[in-house]
C-alpha cells in the first residue's frame, strides 16, 4: 500500500484522511517584527520587551527589513509566488498574553502566493514523489506566554515572544497520510534551515504545527460528496507528534460519524502523553476576528532590486545538492542522507573539496562516521574529525598506506585526539606493507604451522584459502596488504 492508498477502517468500509498544514515558523533575526527588542531564545521572563511589545499607548509599529527578506527568500525556496504588494491587518481578540488585544497578521494580501513542495513519503521508494502544494506564508507577531505552573493561584504572563516575526506556512489540503505529513514537514524544516530563515527547532517552539484533519468517503470531490468538516489541533511541537495527532484524530471522526454523530468544526489539543487529541474551543471562522487593515502600517511594496538580492542570497537546496551528489557518483539512498540536514550537507562538501572521491566518501561518513558519532552522542558540527582529515584518511587507504582493518584502528585514534592521520600512522607504525619478501616469508612460516590444513586444501578444500590468508595477516599485525597477500598465497599453494 503506498501512502496514497492509506484508509482509516471503520465498520462500515474504509475513509480517506485529507490533511492540511499550516506551519508557524519563528524567523531568523536579531530583532522583532515590529521593534527593537532582541530575539534570543532563553531569556529571563519579561526581559526582552520594548514599549511596542508591551502596547504602550502611543507606540507604532515599523518593520523589520530582515524579517520581511527572510519570508520572501523562503518564498523563494518554495518556488512560489512574491507579491510585490501586501498588506499587514489586524487580527481582533482577547487574551492575557496579547497586550494590544489584537495581532497584526495578514489575511488579504500576504507577502508569498502559491507555492509547492515535492516529498518523497516513503523512504524505501525514493522514486514515490508526491507535490504538496503550498497556498501562502503571510508574516505576522507572535504572542507572548502565559506560565501556569508558577504558583498554585496564579498565571504568569512572559513578554519575551510578544513580537517575534513567524512566518505562517499554509499547505493545500494535499495530504493523504501521517506519512505525507511527516515527508512535508520534514522537506519544510530541511528549507528552513538550508535557507537560515528559521532554525526549525521545535522542541524549542520555533516551528510548531497546526494541524487540520477530515475524513470522507473515497471517491471525487463533487457538491454531492464534497470534503468533511475539519478540526484543527494547535501548536503541535514534533514530527512524529503531528503523525499521531493525524492518526487518531482520523480514526476519532470515523467512530463518531459510523455511529450516527457529526464532526463539529473546533480547535483541539494534542496530548502527547496519552497519544490522544481533545477539544480545546470551537473553531472560529476569519469574520469573527474582526479582520480590517493596520492603520498604523503602509503596505509593503517590494522593488526588483530587493527582490534580486534576496534571490541571489539563496544556498544550494537539498534537491539541487542531491543530483549533484547522485551525478558525482553518491547512491541515491546516501544523497537523501547527505542532504537531510544542512550541517551534514555543509561537512561533506568540505570534504569532497578537500579531495576526496565523492562515492566512497559517502559510504564512510554515512557508515562509520555516523556509527562513530552516534555512538559518542554526537552531532556532525561537533565531530572530532574535520573534513579534510577525513580526506587525508580516505586518501591513505586509496592509495595502499592504509588496510580497511588498520583505517578503523586509526579513526578510533583521530576520534580519541583529533590527530591527523599521517601523523597517527607514522607514529604508531601503521603504515600497510606490500614487501613481497616480507609477506612471502611470513606466508612460508603459517603453511610450515599447519601441514594438516594445507594437506586438506591441496586434497580439494578450498575454503581453507580464507583460513591461511587470516592467518597470515594476524601474524603480521593486520599490516599486509590483502591484495597482496592473496596473490602471494594462491602463488605458494600452487
Amino acid at each position: 500500500m503506498t501512502t496514497s492508498d492509506y484508509r482509516v477502517k471503520g465498520t462500515t468500509g474504509e475513509w480517506e484522511v485529507v490533511i492540511g498544514l499550516e506551519v508557524h515558523a519563528q524567523v531568523t533575526s536579531n530583532a522583532k517584527l515590529f521593534s527593537g527588542a532582541a530575539t534570543a531564545f532563553g531569556a529571563e521572563p519579561n526581559t526582552q520587551v520594548s514599549l511596542v511589545d508591551a502596547a504602550m499607548p502611543g507606540m507604532l509599529p515599523v518593520p523589520n527589513r530582515e524579517c520581511i527578506r527572510q519570508a520572501v527568500r523562503t518564498g523563494m525556496a518554495i518556488d512560489a509566488a512574491i507579491n510585490r504588494w501586501s498588506q499587514f491587518d489586524r487580527k481582533n481578540y482577547f487574551y492575557a498574553d496579547l497586550p494590544q488585544g489584537y495581532q497584526i497578521s495578514q489575511l488579504y494580501h500576504p507577502l508569498v502566493g502559491e507555492g509547492h513542495l515535492d516529498v518523497v513519503p516513503d523512504d524505501k521508494d525514493p522514486g514515490t514523489t508526491k507535490r504538496i502544494g503550498v497556498e501562502r506564508i503571510h508574516v505576522e507577531q507572535d504572542a507572548g506566554k502565559l506560565m501556569h505552573d508558577q504558583h498554585p493561584t496564579r498565571s504568569y504572563v512572559d513578554l519575551n515572544r510578544s513580537g517575534v516575526a513567524l512566518m505562517e506556512i499554509v499547505s493545500r489540503p494535499d495530504m493523504a497520510s501521517p506519512a505525507e505529513a511527516g515527508a512535508y514537514l520534514t522537506k519544510l524544516r530541511s528549507i528552513l534551515r538550508y535557507v537560515g530563515s528559521c532554525d526549525g527547532n521545535m522542541d524549542q517552539g520555533s516551528m510548531r504545527a497546526d494541524v487540520n484533519v477530515s475524513v470522507r468517503k473515497p471517491g471525487p470531490i463533487t457538491k454531492e460528496h464534497p470534503l468533511g468538516t475539519r478540526t484543527e489541533t494547535k501548536n503541535v511541537n514534533s514530527i512524529r507528534f503531528v503523525m499521531q495527532a493525524i492518526e487518531h484524530e482520523a480514526k476519532r471522526q470515523v467512530a463518531v460519524l459510523e455511529e450516527g454523530g457529526r464532526i463539529v468544526q473546533e480547535t483541539r489539543l494534542f496530548d502527547p502523553d496519552r497519544g490522544v487529541t481533545r477539544s480545546m474551543r470551537s473553531k472560529e471562522d476569519a469574520q469573527d476576528y474582526r479582520y480590517f487593515p493596520d492603520p498604523d502600517l503602509l503596505p509593503l511594496e517590494l522593488d526588483e532590486a530587493f527582490l534580486d538580492e534576496c534571490r541571489a542570497s539563496l544556498p544550494e537546496l537539498p534537491d539541487a545538492k542531491r543530483v549533484r551528489y547522485e551525478a558525482a557518483g553518491v547512491t541515491p539512498y546516501n544523497a537523501g542522507v547527505l542532504t537531510a540536514e544542512v550541517e551534514t550537507a555543509r561537512w561533506f562538501d568540505a570534504l569532497l573539496t578537500a579531495g576526496a572521491p565523492a562515492g566512497p566518501a559517502s559510504n564512510w561518513v554515512t557508515g562509520e562516521l555516523f556509527g562513530a558519532l552516534n555512538r559518542l552522542g554526537l552531532g556532525i558540527g561537533d565531530s572530532p574529525v574535520t573534513p579534510p582529515c577525513a580526506a587525508e584518511l580516505l586518501a591513505l587507504v586509496a592509495d595502499g598506506t592504509l588496510s580497511g582493518s588498520l583505517a578503523k584502528q586509526v579513526f578510533e585514534v583521530m576520534l580519541d585526539t583529533g590527530e591527523a592521520p599521517g601523523a597517527i600512522v607514522e607514529a604508531r607504525g601503521l603504515k600497510q606493507t606490500s614487501d613481497t619478501g616480507a609477506i612471502e616469508a611470513v606466508i612460508a612460516e603459517v603453511l610450515a604451522k599447519n601441514p594438516g590444513q594445507l594437506e586438506q586444501y591441496r586434497a580439494g578444500k578450498v575454503a581453507l584459502f580464507g583460513f591461511f590468508v587470516g592467518q597470515t595477516m594476524k601474524a603480521m599485525g593486520g599490516k599486509a596488504n590483502p591484495g597482496v597477500v592473496n596473490d602471494l598465497l594462491k602463488q605458494a599453494l600452487g
